[in-house]
């Protein structure tokens, strides 16, 4: 596919509304694009068709569902957000950032009227890894999410894998003291600029996710806590790394069952 059909897919996606899964409202959608090497667009990548919806398995009875989707345009209870340690421009500057029209930081900045980067660079939200700070969608935004949990990653020069199980865990387990049944999660790596192993990350997040709750599951039969049970996570991803994030979600929810 050529950049300016991709250019012209994007323009289409961004105004599609559908319902994909019962009792949700409709979603505008949102595309991405493969990256190869340091997030550069690949034009022969087949991208999955915005708006996508995919369970992927279930744990201790909570779907795990793939979705095609943007963070700023997730209709749910609680968006999670995840964003390194501020440096000048950082989800702007492409590349390595993704370009602006599938970036999608860039988008929720957009819907935000800028205040995600203000947030960041005010030094009110350093980013430090697995510091959280939760805000509500600002009035005469286009969010669609209720809540959004940010949860900072560390220096960006850091990062590894493995990290993003721990990034998990911090999830779960905040979206349980929310008192929320769905949560929809975005790792946004590939839009900050970082090269990460797709199925690895997406498979560590489940990992973390399902482990996040089952704390919060022990802490409620030990009558240390209450607990709303989740019933959905959608874990978000770009059409170029749909499939393979699924392989990754579909192997770490087989190795939990197992």
């Amino acid at each position: 596919m050529k950049m300016t059909s991709l250019s012209k897919l994007w323009k289409k996606a961004t105004i599609i509304s559908g319902f994909l899964i019962a009792g949700i409202a409709p979603i505008q959608q949102q595309i991405f694009a493969q990256s190869t090497g340091i997030n550069q667009i690949d034009p022969k990548q087949k991208l999955t068709p915005a708006g996508t919806s995919k369970n992927w398995g279930n744990v201790d009875g909570v779907s795990m569902i793939g979705l095609v989707q943007g963070p700023s345009a997730t209709v749910t209870d609680l968006q999670v957000v995840c964003a390194f340690e501020y440096t000048e421009g950082d989800i702007f500057n492409a590349p390595p950032a993704l370009p602006a029209e599938f970036n999608g930081l860039v988008h929720l900045d957009k819907a935000m009227n800028g205040k995600f980067t203000e947030l960041r660079k005010s030094g009110r939200f350093v980013g430090r890894r697995y510091e959280t700070i939760l805000i509500d969608a600002p009035k005469g935004s286009s969010l669609k999410a209720k809540k959004y949990l940010i949860i900072g990653l560390g220096d960006r020069n850091q990062f590894n894998a493995g990290i993003m199980t721990d990034i998990g865990e911090v999830a779960a387990r905040e979206a349980v003291k929310l008192g929320v049944t769905n949560f929809a999660f975005g790792s946004d790596l590939k839009d900050a600029g970082i090269d990460s192993p797709t199925a690895e990350v997406a498979g560590n997040i489940v990992k973390g996710i399902v482990k996040g709750y089952r704390t919060e599951e022990y802490l409620k039969d030990n009558n240390l806590a209450k607990l709303k049970p989740l019933k959905t996570v959608y874990l978000l991803a770009g059409p170029a790394f749909f499939t393979v994030a699924g392989n990754g979600i579909q192997s770490a929810i087989a190795s939990i069952n197992n």
